[in-house]
């Protein structure tokens, strides 16, 4: 079926359900439908929305086919969008049909939006003429179309002035277009005074963007350089252009504050895009990105399935970061697959950090992208001085976790009346609570983990499942009253050892976690940057690009967290994480100190942190990779068998694993049962498959879980093609 043709007797529809392949369905006479059309069609007992799509229809008798019910008022997705589609589930192994389910999140939006009535002024004349009906014809001089409440605004009058001009003829009823969800930015609206290597960093990305054609370019700058101002440089060329452009960030707590530069330099902000956003608010968004009216978007990882009429440039903010990656139905990197976009829409994509991962870098190196380096700080601000606390010499009091010296460099930072901050990247009270008396510990009943006390809530809960209960007072294994101990420190037990040691300093917990959700998150994070708090204790949700001007001291509380897991990436995210923390000291220029509490400070990554040389870091790093052959020297993919009995879990991942074919280049390590074993009630065996860079791992699953035994029961099979969790 040809895009242009005018009329077709049966069409491919894919509909948002774990379909392998589109259905064919009949075009009923006088209906036009191309590839790319939202259509509404039956299936089952239900009516559902669906892509028209590429490709031949099958030949099945005409009589069994169900016509399309309605094709929607809706530009048509794209070619380009339709093929990131099937290569996203051709890579990820996932029925093309959940990943269409992606870009068909807004059913509201794939109809029209209503125009508005509104007011225009005539030739008439008030009877009388009064301040207030001065003010408003003065405010509508021109001819322009206004809503009653808006030229009310406007004029500074109540709406009883505006009814009752409207009354005498003054103004006339009119139909106006749909408010735009955001304003025009002007890419000319506050250019700014780069710096030197700023702009030479900018000339290259606005290259990129004038050639109109596809490219990679990895902004790598330390933290504070200032990588925000020159991708917008980018976004002002693409914008200069008639293009719309995508901005991807890894938090949606970030965005605000996003916005508010944005704002700054376009004059207006972008749309947004995220989970957090009101529904009716998504479905306009959708539809003006549709049409084109959306010029640019701020959003998370779903972004990437926005309909966009004219996409020229997206931009990885923060492209390290492991919240890109989605572990839900269909497995896949942002990061990796926003490249992808780009290759198939033929234009740049910009990836922006401070810490960039392996992979980008080593694609830099090898040519496949290009590479911008900041290597100092806007206005020469100078990085943090940095230094480790050996734990086996500084210890803690009895009962404390912050080392002697932390204390001390605290006390002199509230002295300056300047700002500490203490990471600790784990939730809660305490990861563990036991009895004194029996030993028992408290485990989630249905996942193979503890449970993590919620002092604050007075609750226990999994940070895995969801499942919580209330703190008890009494042991439930040998109910020993107050013999209940909390193990080892989370976030809430540093803010209570720091309120012991500084009673009068103000201090903030950030956690994800913490009552009031996003909105609450975002307005502590605006008061830590206008210096309402002294001390903040936080998660890595700290680490994630904020700028509190005022912050001096960054403290690590547990250096070591990271390194003590089976994760091959473990050093990288440690040295990422600990980078990026300790990078929010000192960005407004004043000396700044950060300090990492660790019980290895030989280690290399404390080592590469404290030195400053990040090249060094890398350059070992990479140098394991490739010769363990992991990625991106080697490949990965992970496997999950989870069923409800660990015998059903157990045998379909040994059947998996007996039907692997034979091949050179990729072996199978497993089944062996998951860290996380039990996990909502679901037993969880693991196959790692490895194999070399160019070896075919798609095709060889593909195989395997072809020839392997069929599901049955309760068992289910993820499919996790470049794992970045290993749990």
């Amino acid at each position: 079926m040809e895009e242009d043709s005018p009329f077709v007797a049966a069409a491919p529809v894919l509909v948002p359900m774990p379909a392998e392949r589109p259905y064919t369905y009949a075009v009923p006479m006088g209906m036009r439908v191309v590839p790319g059309s939202i259509v509404r069609v039956p299936l089952g007992p239900r009516q559902v929305a669906g892509i028209v799509w590429d490709g031949v229809v099958e030949k099945v008798d005409a009589k069994k086919l169900r016509p399309i019910e309605q094709v929607f008022d809706c530009p048509p997705i794209d070619r380009a969008m339709r093929r990131f589609v099937d290569w996203i589930a051709q890579y990820t192994l996932s029925p093309p049909g959940m990943v269409a389910r992606m870009l068909l999140r807004a059913p509201e939006a794939f109809d029209p939006e209503p125009w508005i009535e509104g007011l225009q002024r005539t030739m008439l004349r008030p009877d009388r003429m009064t301040e207030a009906r001065t003010r408003v014809l003065e405010t509508a001089e021109g001819g322009l179309a206004w809503t009653r409440s808006g030229l009310a605004h406007a004029a500074g009058v109540s709406s009883t002035v505006i009814d009752g001009l409207r009354a005498q003829g003054v103004f006339e009823a009119v139909m106006i277009p749909p408010r735009p969800v955001v304003a025009a930015p002007d890419p000319a609206y506050a250019q700014p005074a780069l710096m030197p290597d700023q702009e030479d960093a900018a000339v290259m990305l606005r290259a990129g963007v004038s050639a109109d054609a596809f490219g990679v370019t990895l902004l790598d700058g330390v933290t504070g350089s200032g990588k925000t101002e020159v991708y917008f440089e980018a976004v002002a060329t693409a914008l200069d252009k008639g293009r719309q452009v995508l901005i991807l960030l890894p938090e949606i707590a970030l965005t605000h504050a996003f916005l508010e530069r944005f704002q700054d330099r376009f004059g207006a902000k972008p749309a947004e895009w995220h989970s957090d956003l009101p529904p009716r608010m998504r479905e306009r968004v959708w539809r003006q990105v549709a049409e084109g009216g959306v010029r640019v978007v701020a959003g998370a990882r779903s972004a990437l399935f926005l309909p966009f009429r004219d996409l020229g440039l997206i931009v990885v903010d923060e492209e390290h970061d492991p919240a890109y990656k989605q572990e839900d139905r269909v497995f896949y990197n942002a990061r990796d697959m926003a490249v992808v976009r780009g290759h198939i829409g033929g234009f740049p994509v910009v990836l922006a950090s401070a810490t960039p991962s392996v992979e980008s870098r080593v694609n830099a190196s090898q040519g496949r992208y290009s590479r911008a380096v900041l290597s100092g700080r806007f206005a020469e601000a100078a990085l943090p001085d940095l230094k480790t606390i050996d734990m086996r010499r500084a210890p803690p009091a009895r009962g404390g976790f912050l080392s002697p010296l932390m204390l001390d460099h605290m006390k002199r930072t509230l002295e300056r009346q300047e700002q500490s901050l203490l990471f600790l990247n784990r939730r809660g009270y305490a990861p563990l609570t036991l009895c004194r008396v029996c030993g028992h510990r408290f485990g989630c009943p249905v996942c193979s983990a503890w449970l993590v006390e919620h002092r604050f809530r007075g609750q226990l809960v999994c940070h895995h499942c969801g499942h919580n209960e209330r703190r008890p007072d009494a042991c439930p294994e040998c109910g020993t009253l107050d013999h209940l101990v909390a193990c080892g420190p989370g976030v809430e037990r540093i803010a209570e050892e720091v309120v012991t040691h500084f009673p009068d300093a103000r201090t903030i917990v950030l956690s994800s976690d913490l009552m009031g959700g996003v909105r609450r998150l975002r307005l502590e994070l605006e008061a830590i940057a206008n210096g309402e708090a002294d001390i903040v204790i936080g998660t890595q949700l700290v680490a994630k690009g904020h700028n509190f001007p005022n912050m001096t001291l960054v403290g690590v509380v547990d250096a070591d967290l990271g390194l003590a897991n089976g994760d091959p990436r473990a050093a990288e995210r440690t040295f990422q994480l600990l980078s990026q923390v300790t990078g929010r000291a000192g960005r407004t220029g004043k000396k700044s100190l950060g300090l990492l509490q660790t019980f290895q400070p030989e280690h290399p990554v404390m080592r590469a942190i404290v030195s400053g040389d990040a090249e060094a870091f890398y350059e070992r790093e990479i140098a394991e990779r490739e010769r363990a052959a992991l990625p991106p020297f080697g490949r990965l993919a992970g496997v999950i068998v989870s069923a409800v009995t660990r015998a059903e879990a157990e045998g379909h991942a040994r059947g998996l694993r007996r039907a692997a074919p034979q091949a050179s280049d990729l072996f199978v390590l497993g089944p062996a049962e998951a860290p996380l074993s039990l996990l909502g009630g679901r037993h969880r065996f693991r196959l790692l498959i490895q194999g070399e860079r160019r070896a075919d791992m798609q095709g060889f699953i593909r195989a395997m879980l072809s020839e392997g035994p069929k599901l049955r029961g309760s068992v289910r099979v993820q499919v996790d093609i470049d794992p970045q969790s290993f749990l």
